[in-house]
Parts: structure tokens; C-alpha cells; sequence
């Protein structure tokens, strides 16, 4: 859709946006994206930190993380002490994970510090590696937030540790709850699902844009949104000025299971703030 939105000269705001191609070396000054992969990468890293509050060394191996993604963890790993010793890469299709999870462990168990296993995934169940218990070797099972029918996986890890870019119940503002419900009443129940806080976010971007440019005029809009805030169901949001991107609150969380709820409930933890992730720049504006 970028080079759709270069050609008509129409601005696209686009939710979500998880490659960070989208503000790197595809960028174009009609874009503006809501959510990149790297403020959810580096979120986890630091919300482990500050909740630690110590400087081990973190040993980290990962499990079925796509290729760009896969870079983008590792840079923003850097410089937090964190250190990846494996990476496994099981096929799409995979059911059994002995295999891979025993490479993981072999790869983690002698080594010293806090030891996590950080898993992406598509299709499957990678979560069954749990069930051959990391924990005997001290490691720990992490992951991102996810939609409703996905986070069904995590209540077999009561107590896990991640970052998310929202779910419904961690905004503890009274005026981000009200956003939430709103939302949740507009879309009959689907802003559970966190690409429906982006979806809403995106809308509310639109709407303060035109008031601010007063009008539709591509330019106008552009220089309207350049430093725009305005409030979500997540919180503030800005987008940069030097690449558009729409910097945002992440939440470091820990699952809580509930007999009556078929997913796992993400409680929070601490909410990181946009001025504590050091998301680079990667456009050639």
C-alpha cells in the first residue's frame, strides 16, 4: 500500500505496522504507522530489567521468530546485557517440540543468570515445550501480548513474564477505560482484541489530523500530524516528526490464570513509557 499512497498523494495511516521496513528504507512522508515491531521488542527486555531491578547477565534463546522480526529482537537486545546463546527455528507445522525445546534447554541449562526461552510463533502450540519443565534448569518461558484465542496457549504458564502493545483490562487510566468500553460497545465486543485499540487509535488520529489541517489537503495533513498527541484507548500516542512513527506506552505484564475466563489474563506489571525506548530512526529523510 505505500507506494499506492506515494502514487495518489493520499496520506495512509497504517495499523498495525510490524515490519520496520515500514519507517526504514520503504518509508515515504505520506505514511504514518501506528505500531512497530521494536517498541514491542525492546519493551520486554526492559520491563524485565526494572522489575528485576539487577544487572545479570539475561541468557535468551529464541523460538520460530521470522526472519525481520528475528533482527529486529536482536537489535533491540543491544546494549541491555541481555546475550542470545540460540536460536531455533522449528517448521510451520511442527506439533511435537521435544526436539527443538531440548536443543533450547542444552543450549541455556549451565548457563549463568536469568535464562529465558522468548518465543514468536506462528501456527502450533509452542507453549507445549513448558510441559517438558524449562524450569528444572532454571529457565523461564516469555512472550508478546496477542488476540483473545491466542492467549488460550498461556494458561499453561501462570506467571509468565512479557510485554504487550495493549489488552483490554491494563490501561488503569479512568479515561482510557471509558475509551476501551466505547470501543468495546461500537465493535460488539471485538476491542478485546488489541488490533481493534490500534484500529480506534487510528480513527481518533484521523479525526484530530483534519480538525488541527482544516481540511482534507495531503500537505496540510502531513504538517498537521508531524508532533500530533492526542488520546487513545492505550494512552497518549505522538507521532514523530522525523519518521512518523506513532510513539506509544507498551505494558510489561504477567499472566494470571482464572478458571472462569478461557484465556490467560494479562495483569500488569509497569507501563513503559515511549521516552524510555530508544526506537531508532531508520528513514534517509
Amino acid at each position: 500500500m505505500l507506494p499506492v499512497a506515494e502514487e495518489y498523494k493520499k496520506l495512509l495511516i497504517v495499523e498495525p505496522a510490524v515490519a520496520d521496513s515500514i519507517t526504514g528504507d520503504k518509508w515515504n512522508r505520506l505514511h504514518f504507522p501506528h505500531r512497530a515491531l521494536l517498541l514491542a521488542g525492546r519493551d520486554l527486555e526492559r520491563g524485565g530489567d526494572r522489575q528485576e531491578g539487577r544487572g545479570d547477565r539475561h541468557a535468551r534463546a529464541g523460538l520460530r521468530v521470522r526472519p525481520r522480526r528475528r533482527e529486529a529482537f536482536k537489535e533491540a537486545l543491544a546494549g541491555t546485557g541481555a546475550e542470545i546463546v540460540h536460536e531455533e527455528y522449528a517448521p510451520q507445522a511442527t506439533t511435537d517440540f521435544t526436539a527443538p525445546a531440548e536443543r533450547l534447554f542444552n543450549a541455556l541449562k549451565d548457563k549463568k543468570g536469568r535464562k529465558i526461552i522468548f518465543i514468536i510463533w506462528a501456527g502450533g502450540n509452542p507453549f507445549r515445550i513448558a510441559d517438558l519443565k524449562p524450569e528444572r534448569y532454571g529457565i523461564e518461558i516469555a512472550s508478546g501480548g496477542n488476540i483473545l484465542p491466542a492467549l488460550a496457549a498461556y494458561k499453561a504458564l501462570p506467571g509468565m513474564e512479557g510485554a504487550t502493545y495493549y489488552y483490554y483490562e491494563i490501561p488503569q487510566k479512568p479515561d482510557q477505560q471509558v475509551a476501551g468500553r466505547r470501543a468495546l460497545q461500537a465493535l460488539q465486543g471485538a476491542a478485546r482484541f488489541s488490533f481493534t485499540a490500534g484500529g480506534m487509535s487510528a480513527g481518533i488520529a484521523a479525526v484530530e489530523a483534519l480538525k488541527k489541517a482544516g481540511g482534507t489537503d495531503s500537505e496540510k495533513l502531513i504538517a498537521a500530524m508531524e508532533g500530533l498527541s492526542f488520546e487513545t484507548p492505550k494512552g497518549k500516542m505522538t507521532f514523530r516528526k522525523e519518521d512518523h512513527q506513532a510513539m506509544q506506552s507498551m505494558f510489561h505484564f504477567k499472566v494470571r490464570v482464572d478458571p472462569g475466563i478461557d484465556w490467560a489474563v494479562l495483569t500488569p506489571v509497569r507501563e513503559i513509557k515511549p521516552e524510555e525506548m530508544k526506537v531508532p530512526i531508520r528513514n534517509k529523510r
